[in-house]
Protein backbone atom coordinates (compact mmCIF):
# COMPACT_ATOMS: atom_id res chain seq x y z
CA UNK A 1 0.00 0.00 0.00
CA UNK A 2 0.95 3.46 -0.82
CA UNK A 3 -0.04 6.71 0.55
CA UNK A 4 -0.18 9.37 -1.73
CA UNK A 5 -1.35 12.46 -0.25
CA UNK A 6 -2.65 15.24 -3.19
CA UNK A 7 -5.15 17.16 -0.84
CA UNK A 8 -7.99 18.68 -2.50
CA UNK A 9 -7.46 22.01 -1.36
CA UNK A 10 -9.91 23.58 -3.81
CA UNK A 11 -13.10 21.54 -2.87
CA UNK A 12 -15.67 23.63 -0.65
CA UNK A 13 -15.79 20.72 1.61
CA UNK A 14 -12.40 21.26 2.14
CA UNK A 15 -12.56 25.06 2.48
CA UNK A 16 -15.08 24.89 5.03
CA UNK A 17 -12.46 23.34 7.07
CA UNK A 18 -14.65 21.44 9.11
CA UNK A 19 -13.24 17.99 11.69
CA UNK A 20 -14.65 15.41 12.75
CA UNK A 21 -13.26 12.71 15.81
CA UNK A 22 -13.26 9.68 13.12
CA UNK A 23 -16.10 7.17 14.92
CA UNK A 24 -15.85 4.50 12.00
CA UNK A 25 -15.19 4.08 7.95
CA UNK A 26 -17.19 3.91 5.48
CA UNK A 27 -16.01 1.88 2.10
CA UNK A 28 -17.65 3.23 -1.41
CA UNK A 29 -17.66 2.37 -4.69
CA UNK A 30 -16.91 4.97 -7.53
CA UNK A 31 -19.91 3.81 -9.88
CA UNK A 32 -18.36 4.01 -13.06
CA UNK A 33 -15.52 2.35 -15.20
CA UNK A 34 -12.62 4.22 -14.62
CA UNK A 35 -9.77 2.91 -12.94
CA UNK A 36 -7.64 5.93 -12.72
CA UNK A 37 -7.97 7.64 -8.96
CA UNK A 38 -6.52 10.48 -10.09
CA UNK A 39 -9.17 11.32 -12.51
CA UNK A 40 -11.11 11.74 -9.53
CA UNK A 41 -9.27 14.01 -7.69
CA UNK A 42 -9.24 16.19 -10.48
CA UNK A 43 -12.82 16.24 -10.31
CA UNK A 44 -13.09 16.98 -6.70
CA UNK A 45 -10.33 19.45 -6.41
CA UNK A 46 -13.09 22.15 -7.57
CA UNK A 47 -15.06 25.08 -6.41
CA UNK A 48 -19.00 23.80 -6.76
CA UNK A 49 -18.67 19.88 -7.14
CA UNK A 50 -21.06 18.64 -3.86
CA UNK A 51 -17.99 15.61 -3.05
CA UNK A 52 -15.47 15.31 -1.85
CA UNK A 53 -14.25 11.81 0.16
CA UNK A 54 -10.67 11.18 1.89
CA UNK A 55 -9.18 8.75 -0.43
CA UNK A 56 -9.66 6.60 -3.44
CA UNK A 57 -7.97 3.96 -4.28
CA UNK A 58 -6.26 2.19 -7.65
CA UNK A 59 -5.70 -1.69 -8.50
CA UNK A 60 -1.81 -0.85 -8.15
CA UNK A 61 -2.03 -0.77 -4.41
CA UNK A 62 -2.71 3.65 -4.79
CA UNK A 63 -4.45 5.50 -1.79
CA UNK A 64 -5.00 8.88 -2.89
CA UNK A 65 -5.61 10.97 -0.39
CA UNK A 66 -7.45 13.79 -0.59
CA UNK A 67 -8.75 14.85 2.30
CA UNK A 68 -6.91 14.65 6.13
CA UNK A 69 -8.06 11.87 7.87
CA UNK A 70 -10.12 14.03 10.68
CA UNK A 71 -11.50 16.54 7.81
CA UNK A 72 -15.11 16.09 7.50
CA UNK A 73 -15.77 14.87 4.32
CA UNK A 74 -18.83 15.21 1.53
CA UNK A 75 -18.99 10.90 0.81
CA UNK A 76 -22.04 9.73 2.59
CA UNK A 77 -24.97 12.06 1.50
CA UNK A 78 -26.23 11.76 4.95
CA UNK A 79 -25.10 11.66 8.94
CA UNK A 80 -21.98 9.56 8.36
CA UNK A 81 -20.32 12.19 7.00
CA UNK A 82 -20.10 13.73 11.09
CA UNK A 83 -18.85 10.38 12.58
CA UNK A 84 -17.43 8.32 9.35
CA UNK A 85 -14.16 8.36 6.88
CA UNK A 86 -15.00 7.90 3.49
CA UNK A 87 -12.91 5.90 0.91
CA UNK A 88 -13.99 5.05 -2.83
CA UNK A 89 -12.48 2.04 -4.52
CA UNK A 90 -11.66 3.08 -8.38
CA UNK A 91 -13.82 0.34 -10.86
CA UNK A 92 -12.26 -1.47 -13.88
CA UNK A 93 -12.31 -0.13 -17.29
CA UNK A 94 -14.17 -3.51 -17.90
CA UNK A 95 -17.53 -3.36 -16.92
CA UNK A 96 -20.01 -1.06 -18.55
CA UNK A 97 -23.30 0.19 -16.32
CA UNK A 98 -26.75 -0.84 -18.21
CA UNK A 99 -29.22 0.99 -15.83
CA UNK A 100 -28.79 1.37 -11.84
CA UNK A 101 -26.44 -0.79 -10.19
CA UNK A 102 -26.62 -2.93 -12.90
CA UNK A 103 -23.72 -3.60 -15.02
CA UNK A 104 -21.83 -5.43 -17.80
CA UNK A 105 -18.88 -7.43 -17.52
CA UNK A 106 -16.82 -6.85 -20.59
CA UNK A 107 -13.81 -9.12 -19.27
CA UNK A 108 -14.48 -11.26 -16.36
CA UNK A 109 -10.66 -11.96 -15.95
CA UNK A 110 -9.56 -8.15 -15.95
CA UNK A 111 -12.47 -7.53 -13.72
CA UNK A 112 -11.86 -9.61 -10.92
CA UNK A 113 -8.23 -8.74 -11.34
CA UNK A 114 -9.34 -5.09 -10.62
CA UNK A 115 -11.68 -5.85 -7.97
CA UNK A 116 -9.33 -8.33 -5.82
CA UNK A 117 -7.06 -5.67 -5.70
CA UNK A 118 -8.97 -3.04 -4.58
CA UNK A 119 -9.96 -4.92 -2.23
CA UNK A 120 -6.96 -5.76 -0.46
CA UNK A 121 -6.00 -2.59 -0.87
CA UNK A 122 -8.87 -1.86 1.29
CA UNK A 123 -8.21 -4.27 3.55
CA UNK A 124 -4.90 -2.80 4.71
CA UNK A 125 -5.92 1.05 4.62
CA UNK A 126 -8.80 -0.07 6.64
CA UNK A 127 -7.01 -1.95 8.94
CA UNK A 128 -3.85 1.27 9.05
CA UNK A 129 -6.77 3.84 10.30
CA UNK A 130 -8.89 1.51 12.74
CA UNK A 131 -5.27 1.22 14.11
CA UNK A 132 -4.56 5.00 14.29
CA UNK A 133 -8.06 5.87 15.63
CA UNK A 134 -8.08 2.71 17.66
CA UNK A 135 -11.28 1.58 16.08
CA UNK A 136 -12.38 -2.31 16.45
CA UNK A 137 -13.29 -3.24 12.88
CA UNK A 138 -15.96 -5.68 14.07
CA UNK A 139 -17.78 -3.19 16.71
CA UNK A 140 -21.35 -2.61 15.43
CA UNK A 141 -21.33 0.48 13.03
CA UNK A 142 -17.37 0.63 12.78
CA UNK A 143 -17.26 -0.02 9.13
CA UNK A 144 -20.30 0.33 6.94
CA UNK A 145 -20.22 0.31 3.42
CA UNK A 146 -22.54 3.18 1.52
CA UNK A 147 -25.40 0.46 0.64
CA UNK A 148 -25.32 -0.46 4.60
CA UNK A 149 -25.27 3.34 5.97
CA UNK A 150 -28.40 3.84 4.17
CA UNK A 151 -30.32 0.81 5.86
CA UNK A 152 -29.01 2.74 8.69
CA UNK A 153 -30.46 6.11 7.55
CA UNK A 154 -27.06 7.51 7.89
CA UNK A 155 -26.23 7.49 4.14
CA UNK A 156 -28.06 8.93 0.47
CA UNK A 157 -29.24 5.65 -1.07
CA UNK A 158 -26.68 3.78 -2.93
CA UNK A 159 -25.95 -0.14 -3.64
CA UNK A 160 -21.93 0.35 -3.23
CA UNK A 161 -20.02 -1.66 -2.87
CA UNK A 162 -22.30 -4.54 -3.05
CA UNK A 163 -23.02 -4.59 -6.37
CA UNK A 164 -19.44 -4.93 -7.29
CA UNK A 165 -18.42 -7.17 -4.48
CA UNK A 166 -21.09 -10.03 -5.03
CA UNK A 167 -20.58 -11.32 -8.49
CA UNK A 168 -16.69 -12.62 -6.52
CA UNK A 169 -18.73 -13.87 -3.50
CA UNK A 170 -17.18 -10.92 -1.43
CA UNK A 171 -19.19 -9.97 1.80
CA UNK A 172 -18.92 -6.60 4.04
CA UNK A 173 -18.51 -9.14 7.04
CA UNK A 174 -15.67 -10.97 5.07
CA UNK A 175 -14.03 -7.77 4.75
CA UNK A 176 -13.92 -6.67 8.18
CA UNK A 177 -12.89 -9.87 9.50
CA UNK A 178 -10.08 -9.59 7.34
CA UNK A 179 -9.04 -5.81 8.47
CA UNK A 180 -9.41 -7.29 12.03
CA UNK A 181 -6.68 -10.08 11.15
CA UNK A 182 -4.53 -6.90 9.17
CA UNK A 183 -4.80 -4.31 12.01
CA UNK A 184 -0.78 -5.94 13.63
CA UNK A 185 0.40 -7.05 10.18
CA UNK A 186 -0.47 -4.02 7.61
CA UNK A 187 2.66 -1.92 6.13
CA UNK A 188 2.57 1.45 4.53
CA UNK A 189 5.96 0.88 2.16
CA UNK A 190 6.08 5.08 1.10
CA UNK A 191 3.94 7.62 1.94
CA UNK A 192 4.28 10.67 -0.06
CA UNK A 193 2.82 14.14 -0.28
CA UNK A 194 2.32 16.45 -3.63
CA UNK A 195 1.91 19.76 -3.22
CA UNK A 196 1.11 20.12 -7.07
CA UNK A 197 -0.93 17.84 -8.98
CA UNK A 198 0.10 15.21 -11.31
CA UNK A 199 -1.52 15.61 -14.55
CA UNK A 200 -3.08 11.80 -15.44
CA UNK A 201 -2.27 10.19 -18.29
CA UNK A 202 -5.71 9.06 -19.07
CA UNK A 203 -7.92 11.17 -20.89
CA UNK A 204 -10.36 12.93 -18.46
CA UNK A 205 -14.21 11.67 -19.11
CA UNK A 206 -16.18 13.03 -21.31
CA UNK A 207 -18.06 12.21 -24.08
CA UNK A 208 -21.44 13.03 -26.57
CA UNK A 209 -24.38 11.78 -25.95
CA UNK A 210 -27.95 12.07 -28.28
CA UNK A 211 -30.77 11.55 -26.33
CA UNK A 212 -33.12 8.57 -27.44
CA UNK A 213 -36.33 9.76 -25.53
CA UNK A 214 -39.02 11.98 -26.33
CA UNK A 215 -38.40 14.21 -22.80
CA UNK A 216 -35.55 13.00 -20.52
CA UNK A 217 -35.77 14.55 -16.98
CA UNK A 218 -32.26 15.91 -15.73
CA UNK A 219 -32.14 16.00 -12.11
CA UNK A 220 -30.01 16.96 -8.80
CA UNK A 221 -27.75 13.90 -8.56
CA UNK A 222 -27.57 10.55 -10.00
CA UNK A 223 -30.78 8.50 -9.32
CA UNK A 224 -34.54 9.12 -9.69
CA UNK A 225 -34.57 10.28 -5.98
CA UNK A 226 -33.10 13.30 -6.55
CA UNK A 227 -35.20 16.43 -7.25
CA UNK A 228 -35.74 16.80 -10.69
CA UNK A 229 -34.78 20.27 -12.48
CA UNK A 230 -36.28 20.32 -15.60
CA UNK A 231 -36.11 18.36 -19.17
CA UNK A 232 -34.00 17.70 -22.30
CA UNK A 233 -35.41 16.55 -25.77
CA UNK A 234 -35.07 13.87 -27.89
CA UNK A 235 -32.07 13.62 -30.57
CA UNK A 236 -30.81 16.64 -28.49
CA UNK A 237 -26.80 16.33 -28.11
CA UNK A 238 -25.36 16.73 -24.84
CA UNK A 239 -21.33 16.30 -23.61
CA UNK A 240 -21.39 13.73 -19.97
CA UNK A 241 -18.25 14.52 -17.63
CA UNK A 242 -18.87 12.20 -14.69
CA UNK A 243 -20.89 8.91 -14.36
CA UNK A 244 -22.23 7.15 -11.16
CA UNK A 245 -24.75 4.08 -11.14
CA UNK A 246 -25.75 4.21 -14.59
CA UNK A 247 -26.44 8.19 -14.99
CA UNK A 248 -24.18 10.83 -16.19
CA UNK A 249 -23.62 14.43 -15.52
CA UNK A 250 -23.72 17.02 -17.77
CA UNK A 251 -21.00 19.35 -18.68
CA UNK A 252 -23.02 22.38 -18.37
CA UNK A 253 -23.41 21.42 -14.65
CA UNK A 254 -27.64 21.15 -14.94
CA UNK A 255 -27.70 17.82 -13.42
CA UNK A 256 -27.95 14.09 -14.34
CA UNK A 257 -29.43 12.18 -16.74
CA UNK A 258 -30.06 8.40 -16.92
CA UNK A 259 -27.43 6.95 -19.50
CA UNK A 260 -30.43 4.18 -20.46
CA UNK A 261 -32.23 6.90 -22.51
CA UNK A 262 -29.23 8.26 -24.57
CA UNK A 263 -26.76 6.82 -27.33
CA UNK A 264 -23.10 7.68 -27.49
CA UNK A 265 -22.52 9.70 -30.53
Amino acid sequence: MKIIKMLCTQSDCYKVGRKISPKGLMLHSVGCSQPNPYVFQRIWNKARVNACVHAVLGPDGTVLQCLEWNRRGWHAGGAANNTHIGIEMTEPATIKYIGGSNWKDLDPVKTKAHVLATYKTAVELFAKLCKDYKLDPLKDGVILSHSEGHKRGVASNHGDVEHIWSRFGLTMNGFRNDVKKAIYTVVVKSVASVSKPVQPTVKPLGYLVKVTAWFLNYRTGPGVNYKKRGSIRKNQVYTIVDEKYGWGKLKSGAGWINLKYVNRV
